[in-house]
């Protein structure tokens, strides 16, 4: 495998950045998961988009512009001679002092484009759908650390993901400080009732794949909506399913040990997930 790292390509052994960059020593950087098939890049323009923005808040001056940005995604995925492939692009504030002030990160940010597979889930659990719990970590305040950040310090995402394998489940619900649904610990949710699929609109990541299956569902006239959710509304809806990059979209039967609907992945996720394939093969930047 050979890494992108500042305009050059090393091998993974020799992939090296500063211990004192403050990517390493604070979580203090951006990054963003993206997916390839068939030698297509799906949806990256929506990803470099996203990077940007969670850059600009952090006031980080990435140092490619978004079109160079695009042509080293590219250049990573041809060197490394991957058809289907999982992209990790981290922009590091870069190197510093042991303090937290940025102003003492000296040169320019780091760039480092990481190119390889990723398997989330058992495929087994795509067929028959996956069990998931809530967990007592709330996902962060938006006065705080704003969940549409994509940064590099997912420590809230980390707790919450260990409380959920102690249980001994792979996948857990996080919610708002208000108690509401906000997302799952690395994946969007979604839950269908009476037809209409509906998505948490609050505290919550603005998910590249979660705004691809809304863009879907109303594009067949399933009525979709971003809402305010409860507990009990994902234990008495009809289907659930999760949606992420790297996850793609996964049926959910059972939370919280309630069983979701007759417990077997719905009529809609089914063809959510066949429409998402679909276009997945079809849709995104060639090279």
């Amino acid at each position: 495998m050979k890494i992108y790292i500042n305009g050059e390509f090393f091998p993974q052994k020799e992939a090296k950045v500063s211990i004192f960059d403050h990517g390493f020593l604070y979580g203090d950087g951006a990054f963003e998961g993206i997916r390839s098939y068939k030698r297509r890049v799906f949806r990256l323009k929506e990803h470099i988009d996203r990077l940007y923005e969670t850059a600009h808040t952090l006031m980080i001056q990435i140092p490619l512009a978004k079109e160079e940005m695009r042509s080293a995604i590219v250049a990573t995925l041809k060197v490394n001679s991957l058809d289907d492939a999982y992209i990790r692009v981290i922009v590091t504030r870069g190197e510093g002092d042991l303090g937290l002030d940025p102003r003492k990160c000296i040169g320019r940010p780091n760039v480092i484009i990481i190119a390889d597979k990723i398997t989330l889930y058992a495929k087994e659990l795509y067929n028959k759908g996956m069990e998931i719990i809530t967990v007592p970590t709330v996902r962060n305040y938006p006065e705080a650390l704003n969940p549409q950040l994509k940064s590099l310090n997912y420590l809230n995402n980390i707790l919450a993901k260990i409380e959920a394998n102690n249980a001994g489940y792979a996948e857990a619900i996080m919610l708002d400080n208000q108690g509401y649904v906000a997302e799952c610990t690395g994946d969007n949710i979604f839950i269908v009732k009476n037809g209409v699929l509906s998505t948490p609109s609050q505290g919550r990541l603005k998910g590249i794949t979660l705004d691809t299956v809304l863009m879907l569902a109303r594009s067949r006239t399933i009525e979709a909506r971003e809402r305010f959710i409860t507990r009990h509304e994902v234990y008495t809806a009809d289907e659930c399913f999760l949606t992420g990059t790297a996850a793609e979209i996964i049926p959910v039967v059972k939370v919280d040990g309630r069983v979701i609907a007759d417990g077997k992945p719905g009529e809609i996720t089914l063809k959510m997930m066949a429409m998402f394939k679909a276009l997945t093969r079809k849709s995104g930047v060639s090279y």
